[in-house]
């Protein structure tokens, strides 16, 4: 598959859903990068201290922030939790409707909903919201049906095996 002449028109994709439990959509950031799009990630459960981040950052090719919690969600979340999401939901709005970027990815959108830091109707609004030419990617395992029936790409993988299993903690470098 070729990209189009610079210029042209592109196919415009609503709404992409990759749903799983492992790794997350940060080759889609890289390629639309590669493509000269501009991207901007919202990581609804990491502080964007990741080393994803730390590279798109070094190389001044994305805006990511990071609106999540110092260390890993377990349990019931706090307040604290709730407003960072909800912080992080009024800049997805923004980064979404504000005409900047070509490509908005919410990474792990789809966990703050499971944990209840973010409600339906929330993302509902965004996919409402969404400018015909801007390319919305919510990331993040247990995607709703309400959100995937109205995606145009839905992925959806499942571990098979995992190293996590065996002991290995997550390792700077592969898994942040």
């Amino acid at each position: 598959m070729t990209a189009p002449p610079a210029g042209a028109s592109r196919p415009s994709v609503s709404v992409v859903i990759a749903t799983w439990n492992t790794r997350e959509l940060v080759c889609g950031a890289l390629r639309a990068l590669g493509h000269r799009r501009r991207v901007f990630i919202g990581q609804f459960m990491k502080t964007g201290s990741s080393g994803e981040v730390a590279a798109l950052g070094a190389f001044g090719l994305a805006r990511v922030e990071g609106y999540g919690h110092d260390g890993w969600l377990f349990g019931e979340p706090t307040s604290e939790h709730q407003r960072r999401a909800r912080a992080g939901f009024a800049r997805s709005i923004d980064a979404l409707t504000g005409g900047r970027y070509d490509i908005v990815i919410l990474d792990e959108i789809d966990v703050a909903l499971s944990f209840g830091l973010l409600t339906i109707d929330d993302c509902l609004l965004l996919l409402d919201r969404r400018p015909h030419e801007v390319e919305l990617v919510f990331t993040g395992r247990s995607a709703p049906p309400e959100i995937t029936a109205r995606a145009d790409l839905v992925t959806e993988m499942r571990e098979v095996k995992h190293y996590y299993r065996q002991g290995v903690d997550a390792r700077p470098g592969i898994e942040y």
